[in-house]
C-alpha cells in the first residue's frame, strides 16, 4: 500500500509509543509538580493517544513478524520485543483506564502510584525499543535478502574499503626535532699531577 510493507508499516508506526507515552508521564510528573490542571489534561490525552498509537504499532509488528523473513536467533529477539510491547500496552492501557474511571479525582497515594507506574512504563519503552533496535540493525530483519546482499557488495567495493581505511588511518603528527643545546658541554674535571714519581 502506497510502497509500504507490513515492515515499513511497523517501522513508521512504532515510534508512537515512545514519542507519546513518555511526554504523558511528563506532562504528569509537572502537572503533580506544578498544581496545574492544564499539564494534567494534557497528560491525559497525550495518554489516550500512546494507548491508541501502541496498540497501532503491536498489530504492524505481528503482521511483520510473519511476513518478513528472519532466523532462529532474530525470532528469540522479536519474541521478547513482542513480549515487552505487549507489557507496555498493558500498563498503559490500565492507566488510561483508571483515569477515566476516577475523572482526574486522585487523591495523593493513587496519583503516587500512578506516576511510578508511568515511570516505570517509560523504562520499559527504553528496553522494548532496544531489543527492536537489535532486530534491524544486528539481524537485519526487515531488509529483503537482495537488497542486503546488495548492500554487502556494495560495501566491500575495493572503493569503499580505501575509503573506509583512510578514514581509520590516523595522521601521522611530525614529531618536533629535540632543540640543540647552545651550552657547551661541562669541562672534564683536570686531572691533578701524579706527586708520586721522581
Amino acid at each position: 500500500m502506497f510502497g509500504y510493507d507490513a515492515a515499513r508499516i511497523h517501522a513508521a508506526l512504532n515510534d508512537l509509543p515512545p514519542a507519546l507515552l513518555p511526554m504523558a508521564v511528563l506532562f504528569d510528573l509537572l502537572g503533580a509538580f506544578l498544581k496545574r490542571d492544564s499539564l494534567k489534561a494534557a497528560g491525559f490525552w497525550t495518554l489516550m493517544a500512546g494507548v491508541l498509537g501502541s496498540g497501532a504499532a503491536i498489530v504492524s509488528g505481528l503482521l511483520a513478524e510473519d511476513a518478513t523473513p528472519h532466523g532462529a536467533e532474530a525470532h528469540a529477539i522479536m519474541e521478547t520485543h513482542e513480549t515487552l510491547a505487549f507489557i507496555v500496552l498493558g500498563l498503559f492501557a490500565i492507566l488510561a483506564i483508571w483515569r477515566l474511571v476516577r475523572r482526574g479525582v486522585w487523591n495523593e497515594k493513587e496519583q503516587l502510584v500512578a506516576l511510578t507506574a508511568g515511570v516505570i512504563g517509560v523504562a520499559l519503552i527504553v528496553v522494548t525499543a532496544s531489543f527492536g533496535g537489535r532486530l534491524v540493525f544486528e539481524h537485519g530483519v526487515g531488509i529483503q535478502t537482495p537488497v542486503l546482499e546488495s548492500a554487502i557488495q556494495d560495501r566491500a567495493s575495493p572503493e569503499v574499503m580505501e575509503h573506509m581505511e583512510g578514514k581509520k588511518a590516523a595522521p601521522s603528527v611530525p614529531q618536533p626535532a629535540p632543540a640543540e643545546s647552545t651550552k657547551s658541554p661541562p669541562a672534564a674535571p683536570a686531572t691533578p699531577p701524579d706527586t708520586t714519581k721522581h
